[in-house]
């Protein structure tokens, strides 16, 4: 019907604009604004939202503190150049890198953005894991101890091995009431999420909060019943690094080797930020991380570039397609910080 209606007003345009030229430039642009507009419309109108089990997922609370900055003796990183940089690493309060802010273009090594919380019984703990597994990104997060004690932010991040989870705050004038050894409150929810409208897909570390954002921003169910959302950058799994051969992907996450830049230049790597949502293209993490043809998986950037073999940005996984069930579209304002921060 709307393919009907577009054709005749098309046709009643060009017969006004032969008769009266002064009107032409206008209605031609009125033509251009309703058909842009049906089209946009009729976009909308065959996604629908991402269903899962809502009533079904338990809200548990997990804390951390805000960690020191770790560095190991001697300091040197032994770089896939054979360079030895002496770089800042994982850790602490990072005020100058934060979500949306480049994960590549830094001195720096692992580095977690804004704000980096740890268990003290220790990372190889069963606190620290439940810290970590059962903490979502977009799960709020409220400070209960300190000069920001009432203030609240967002899960953004998760980093394997050393257990951490990163977190950031809408109001930048948090950071300079935050201290070493802050206490922080996290709403964990999102753990035990199967989605119910769309098969072959996985979800894992992810909110409601962030599942509501996504769809806002324009993320749904195809009539052909795949999920379509936005993703920022594309990556071959070809390049994925360090977090292979884990036999789970509900922690932590994987990284993107950037040590070709051919494959860098090809793929708009330098471009990577913190918080951006990425598709992997022919990568599986639904038991695991491994490398699988026509599987995709969608994740977000939470930890930045390294110089170490087999090491670069993080991804925490967030869907997961076997069967490449997933559609993208590629989309710049795909990240954390439009999707939760503005």
């Amino acid at each position: 019907m709307r393919r009907k209606w577009n054709h005749l007003s098309a046709i009643i345009c060009w017969q006004l604009i032969k008769r009266v030229p002064a009107t032409a430039v206008l209605i031609t642009g009125l033509l251009i604004f309703s058909v842009a507009s049906t089209d946009a419309a009729a976009q909308g109108d065959r996604l629908q939202p991402l269903e899962y089990n809502k009533d079904q997922l338990v809200k548990m609370a997990v804390q951390g503190v805000i960690g020191e900055a770790r560095m190991s003796y001697p300091p040197y990183r032994i770089g896939a150049d054979g360079e030895l940089p002496v770089v800042p690493g994982t850790g602490s309060i990072t005020y100058n890198f934060r979500t949306g802010d480049s994960a590549v273009d830094m001195a720096g090594d692992h580095i977690e953005p804004a704000v980096t919380l740890y268990h003290p019984n220790g990372r190889a703990s069963s606190e620290s894991r439940g810290l970590n597994v059962l903490s979502c990104i977009g799960n709020k997060v409220k400070v209960i101890s300190g000069d920001a004690k009432g203030e609240t932010g967002y899960v953004i991040g998760k980093h394997g091995g050393s257990e951490h989870v990163m977190v950031d705050f809408e109001d930048p004038a948090v950071f300079d009431k935050l201290l070493l050894g802050d206490r922080m409150h996290i709403y964990g929810l999102g753990v035990g999420m199967e989605l119910t409208n769309v098969e072959g897909v996985k979800a894992m570390n992810i909110s409601p909060k962030l599942i509501e954002a996504l769809t806002d921003a324009g993320m749904g169910v195809t009539p052909e019943g795949k999920l379509k959302i936005d993703v920022a950058v594309e990556i071959p799994a070809k390049i994925m690094g360090s977090g292979l051969g884990s036999n789970h992907a509900h922690s932590g996450d994987y990284d993107i080797q950037m040590f070709d830049e051919e494959v860098n230049e090809k793929y708009g790597l330098d471009e990577l930020r913190f918080g951006d949502i990425v598709a992997i293209i022919n990568a599986d993490t639904s038991y695991g991380r491994i490398y699988k043809t026509g599987a995709v998986t969608i994740g977000v950037i939470t930890h930045g570039n390294s110089a170490v073999a087999g090491h670069g940005p993080g991804v925490t996984t967030l869907f997961t397609s076997t069967e490449g069930n997933i559609e993208i579209e590629k989309n710049p304002r795909a990240n954390l910080k439009h999707l939760l921060l503005e």
